[in-house]
């Protein structure tokens, strides 16, 4: 290649900033205070200019509803463009988005009429009939709230309506900002606060970060909504640099320094002393050392950590080890430490968890699930609980004899939920995470025998959304669980019912649907129609037609029925291969074990 040749082809290959594609989008930032608009201008004096006086004519009854003018604010933008408007609560996000819609024009109905109409019959859909009264009113003109109190399908429908524009407004909470990419013309901030907590910079940046995303708009605008008395705060907050990015490593050791010495240990990535205080000095904790930590070193820090580890019986010396420099003595994980690292236990709950599952071998109930869907209740999901006493009480005395046992052996009686409903004094100490902990079992217990997010959020007066991630919760820590179980043999009795349990957990349907649930795009509402229409099982469901299923089944797509019998097909495969591979281990045993072999092939 000649010199010409080879510096044409170093210049074709030089990389290319996409600036150059992408154009910017200029992000505007505004402040309301009153009837006033300023613009931020870090040239300004005070950080903001004068920009605009809204002059909208407001009723008396707009004023006392929407003293902020937001009603004025959002249709200057919607519906040609979308909005979103994050405020302070999930309370508040509902009801802004139904004072919005109350002074809303008749025009906005007609916007894309049939996609809203369509998206509120899949939310029925989805909900298996339900449909919350708030988005029912909202939708049709175009606005929805967006909150964890949603569940994940209801979300997701959301998400995807706002992206393609049959949705133009969106009432939030700030968690929005963090984890979808859903970009605004106009992002207003109803406060400056989450919850009851003042804005912080990277929160507030994160937030109007959402307009004017760069390829999808040509610009973006945020307003941010104050009181007189918070200006100065205000201030502070828009001209102040982001708030510096620290580890967190030191701030919890049970889930930070601890949790990642025994993975390391575990792993066999470093064994002895001086190996794990190496690899710490690489970490962004070990470069910040010097900020973090005022009064004492990293090799202190790493020392207390291994000691309070071995202290807790999940790593100890290693036997083996003869070294007799502090520097380069190994350790290695114990029987109960492989279990924690196995099952990806807190270690915060790794010595609760052994007790109480020793403790339910004393005594576990079997006759029905209560005992051990509580022993799979998540436990840093307890402290948040706050039970109603009322509907506490009455779930306790609806439960059956064999119910109340499991009630009787973790001290949790009747008499003792009557006092506290009642607000008399307790006599008798009654551990509270223990209350607490059987409470969220009734509502999983519940979840599990009705399958209905619904009727269990009304029956617990908890938001479905809350109640859907305390399943997701229940269903990752059962298989955690049954991980840790698996590491201890004392625990033997237990595998085998988390197995099925996790089962349970993690589809919360009827027996009978969760093998066709276990197939790629297939969930709740469609299992129900595959089982009516005779596809009952894995095989049934292999052996299907696409064409077939399309005339049998409504609402389903050519596309959706070929993925569905090609995973049911691939999956079917699966276990006939693992099937195959059992037989294949038990053919290979009668050289050793003939008695054994003989035996478990009957059985197979």
């Amino acid at each position: 290649m000649s010199k010409t040749s080879k510096s044409s082809f170093k210049r074709s290959i030089t990389p290319v900033s996409l600036d150059q594609y992408v154009p910017k989008v200029e992000l505007k930032e505004y402040l309301k205070i009153n009837d006033t608009i300023y613009e931020v201008d870090s040239k300004a004096e005070n950080g903001m200019t004068f920009s605009r006086l809204l002059d909208y004519k407001y009723s008396d009854a707009l004023k006392k509803m929407d003293p902020d003018h937001l009603v004025a604010l959002v249709t200057e933008v919607i519906p040609n463009y979308s909005c979103l408007v994050f405020c302070p609560s999930k309370k508040n996000c509902e009801n802004v988005a139904e004072m919005i819609c109350k002074f809303l024009s008749k025009e906005y109905l007609k916007q894309r009429e049939k996609e809203k109409q369509e998206l509120i019959k899949n939310l029925k859909h989805i909900g298996n009939g339900h449909l919350c009264p708030v988005l029912k009113r909202t939708v049709p003109f175009g606005v929805a709230y967006h909150h964890s109190g949603l569940t994940s399908d209801e979300r997701k429908l959301l998400e995807e309506a706002y992206s393609t524009g049959v949705l133009c407004l969106f009432t939030c909470t700030s968690t929005l900002a963090a984890g979808v990419n859903l970009p605004a013309r106009r992002v207003i901030l109803r406060a400056p606060y989450v919850a009851k907590e003042f804005l912080k910079r990277n929160q507030y940046k994160q937030m109007i970060g959402r307009a004017g995303r760069a390829g999808i708009d040509t610009v973006g605008e945020s307003i941010l909504i104050l009181q007189e008395k918070d200006r100065q705060q205000v201030s502070a907050l828009i001209s102040r640099p982001l708030e510096n990015c620290y580890s967190q490593l030191i701030q919890e050791f049970t889930k930070g320094i601890h949790t990642l010495f025994l993975s390391l240990i575990g792993l066999k990535i470093a064994t002895n002393l001086g190996d794990i205080f190496h690899f710490m000095n690489g970490t962004f904790f070990g470069v910040q050392q010097k900020i973090l930590l005022k009064e004492k070193s990293l090799w202190e820090v790493t020392v207390e950590s291994l000691r309070y580890l071995t202290e807790k019986g999940l790593l100890q010396k290693d036997i083996n080890d003869k070294s007799e420099e502090e520097f380069q003595c190994a350790f290695r994980i114990t029987k109960l430490g492989r279990a924690s690292f196995k099952g990806t236990i807190d270690l915060a709950y790794c010595d609760t968890l052994y007790k109480d599952l020793k403790k339910g071998l004393e005594g576990l109930v079997l006759e029905n699930l209560l005992h051990l869907v509580y022993l799979t209740t998540p436990y840093d999901l307890v402290s948040q609980c706050v039970p109603d006493w009322m509907i506490y009480f009455r779930q306790l005395s609806q439960l059956s004899p064999a119910e109340q046992n499991v009630a009787t052996l973790l001290g949790v009686s009747e008499s003792f939920i009557g006092r506290k409903v009642s607000g008399q004094a307790i006599r008798k100490k009654v551990d509270k995470d223990i209350v607490n902990r059987l409470y969220l079992s009734f509502v999983l217990y519940t979840l599990l025998k009705e399958t209905n997010v619904w009727s269990v959020s009304e029956k617990f007066n908890m938001p479905r959304g809350y109640i859907q991630n305390l399943l997701t919760g229940a269903a990752s820590f059962s298989s955690c669980v049954l991980h840790f179980c698996e590491e201890l043999e004392e625990f033997w009795v237990y595998r085998a019912l988390l197995v099925e349990l996790t089962k349970k957990l993690t589809y919360c349907v009827k027996a009978e649907l969760i093998p066709l649930m276990e197939v790629t795009g297939v969930l709740e509402g469609r299992a129900k129609q595959l089982y009516s229409a005779g596809y009952k099982s894995l095989t049934h469901l292999a052996n299907a037609s696409p064409e077939v299923l399309i005339r049998t089944i409504d609402h389903l797509s050519r596309r959706q029925a070929k993925q569905i019998v090609s995973s049911a097909k691939m999956l079917l495969q699966e276990k006939a291969e693992a099937l195959q591979e059992e037989v294949d281990e038990l053919l290979r045993l009668p050289s050793d074990f003939p008695g054994v072999a003989a035996s478990s092939l009957e059985k197979a």
